[in-house]
């Protein structure tokens, strides 16, 4: 028996990172991910990086640095990152909303989040477009008042909002249903005022589940293309975004530049993202400690 168990002992020392699992076939199960992750994302990832230097260095240069390609980058992601903070307000006071407080057509309002899920981007676009337009029924008035959404940089930010809102809620309504009330009330129980047990207590709790809805909400805003194209005026230098600048490219048969433009926005997307992961990191370290 002590000898087996030393075989044991030993055979899991060699094999670290391997973990006791209730399923079957490791080996098999390991390859079929490997394979699935290379057709879906590494092949599609590898040429991407690879298209856009039959321009050359220069070429690539040329085509990132172009005062064109750089409104369109700056308007996807400024108004994308803003969109993004603007749901984090939103999102997180609909979930408190939706799991703290019961009213008549909660499932409704539950169900309404999920829209933007089920709506094709261009009819949200076109629906969009409709209400804020300037003889629309809520474009007009503001229009009166000398506020422009549709066609303006404003538009675009309304759209990626719409977008973006359900990630924040659904990542971050789960984790404060779990939430332990108990925690709230032992707050309140030793003097806590309520906005100290928002701020100290239910806040920290949130905050990683919070990051991870304000990082995919960022992602999937910043190559939103459907539900801008059609609010936004399309004006270079004015409100273009760039997934509408590569479209652009592939019509005229530039594909080197549009898959220079396409690697530009990846390296923009992954820096965000990676800044959210480290904040994400250091706040779970902050909680352990």
């Amino acid at each position: 028996m002590s000898r087996a168990l030393s075989l044991a002992v030993a055979a899991k020392a060699r094999k670290p990172w391997r973990k006791d699992s209730v399923l079957p076939g490791f080996p098999l199960a390991l390859g079929i991910t490997l394979t699935w992750l290379s057709l879906i994302f590494l092949l599609p990832l590898s040429a991407l990086l690879l298209r856009p230097w039959e321009l050359g260095l220069s070429g690539f240069w040329t085509v990132v640095t172009d005062p064109r390609v750089i409104a369109a980058l700056r308007i996807s992601f400024g108004a994308a990152a803003l969109a993004a903070t603007i749901n984090a307000g939103l999102g997180l006071l609909i979930a408190w909303v939706l799991s703290r407080y019961a009213f008549p057509g909660r499932r409704f309002v539950d169900a309404l989040v999920d829209l933007p899920f089920a709506l094709p981007t261009a009819v949200a676009g076109i629906a969009l477009t409709a209400i804020y337009a300037p003889n629309g029924p809520l474009g007009a008035p503001l229009a009166e008042l000398g506020i422009r959404i549709a066609y303006t940089p404003l538009g675009i930010l309304l759209a990626l909002i719409f977008v973006g809102l359900p990630f924040v809620v659904r990542t971050v309504q789960p984790v404060l249903e779990d939430l332990d009330r108990e925690v709230e009330e032992a707050a309140r129980t030793l003097g806590a005022t309520p906005r100290q047990t928002a701020w100290r207590v239910v806040l920290p709790a949130l905050a990683p589940a919070l990051l991870t809805g304000v990082g995919l909400a960022f992602a999937r805003a910043a190559g939103e293309y459907g539900s801008v194209i059609f609010i936004a005026g399309n004006m270079p230098l004015r409100s273009e975004i760039a997934p509408l600048l590569i479209v652009i490219k592939l019509e005229q048969f530039d594909y080197a530049g549009a898959a220079a433009v396409g690697l530009a926005m990846l390296a923009l997307s992954f820096t965000g993202l990676l800044l959210l992961n480290s904040l994400q990191g250091a706040l779970a370290r902050r909680g352990r400690a």
